[in-house]
């Protein structure tokens, strides 16, 4: 088993990412076990044998909870019946995938998988999160990235970018971006609710 740091400061603005190669299925199942809830800041993905730590920076943590309550405002407004499910652990022994988004959703009722799934990028490198989102069949994946979000839907040959959201086909994706990085988190959503 080898690893790499990835070279970054820690900052306000990055993550930090440790990788480790030539992992077995059972060595990230015991990683995942070890830590169990005891460390929520430490995120797994797991990529045919690699194996990725990330530990979210301060503003990774501060988008990633506006989206939420953006999303969660629209949802509840629009009386659209869903679960939110944060970063629960998702993993495929078959496809030798495994990950723990920033945020997922399912719309409707619970399922085994995400009907949505959100990663908010600030550092690059690491494992390419689109296979592994792919090998567990989420439907959609939304990265912020560059103070933008971005849409992925799954297709038959996998992941196209797309201008709107096919799980929420009525839900303004620039109104929502619009009001992610706005300072005062409660005065974003009131806004954003006023617009819905």
């Amino acid at each position: 088993m080898t690893f790499d740091l990835l070279p970054e400061q820690r900052s306000p603005e990055t993550s930090q990412h440790l990788l480790l190669h030539s992992v077995s299925w059972e060595k990230y199942e015991a990683f995942l076990e070890l830590l169990g809830d005891d460390f929520p800041s430490l995120r797994l993905k797991y990529l045919d044998g690699t194996l990725q730590f990330v530990s979210p920076s301060r503003n990774h943590e501060f988008i990633k909870r506006n989206i939420a309550r953006l999303l969660d405002a629209y949802l509840e407004e629009t009386r659209t019946p869903f679960f939110g499910l944060g970063s629960t652990t998702f993993r495929r022994k078959v496809k030798s995938r495994g990950v723990e988004p920033d945020e997922c959703y399912c719309f409707g009722e619970e399922k085994p998988r995400p009907d949505l799934a959100i990663e908010v990028v600030f550092t690059s490198g690491g494992i390419d999160s689109l296979a592994i989102y792919e090998g567990l069949e989420v439907p959609e994946v939304w990265f912020w990235e560059n103070g933008r979000l971005r849409i992925y839907c799954l297709g038959e040959r996998g992941y196209v970018e797309c201008e709107r959201s096919q799980q929420l086909p009525s839900l303004d994706m620039a109104l929502l971006s619009e009001y992610v990085t706005v300072e005062n988190p409660l005065d974003a959503v009131i806004e954003f609710r006023k617009q819905i």
